[in-house]
């Protein structure tokens, strides 16, 4: 499966990403990523989105079934 990462302190969005088979790891938002497939971010901003190397989703008003949702819909394309 996908190889996600997933920024603190969303571990119940980890935990249901991982219950679909992905590997998922935790990431503090001043750290630098690369090398993932997916990205889960507290909130998308100018700024964030030219930070990774590979695509992300913001948790901003999403519940955890909503964006394990979206994340396996644009994993699939």
């Amino acid at each position: 499966m996908a190889k996600i990462a997933v920024e603190v302190p969303f571990d119940d969005v980890k935990q249901a990403l991982e219950e679909k088979g992905h590997d998922v790891k935790m990431f503090e938002s001043d750290e630098k990523l690369s090398g993932y497939d997916f990205g889960v971010v507290r909130a998308l901003s100018d700024v964030n989105v030219d930070t990774y190397d590979f695509p992300v989703v913001s948790v901003e008003g999403n519940s955890v079934q909503e964006i394990v949702d979206d994340v396996e819909k644009r994993l699939a394309r």
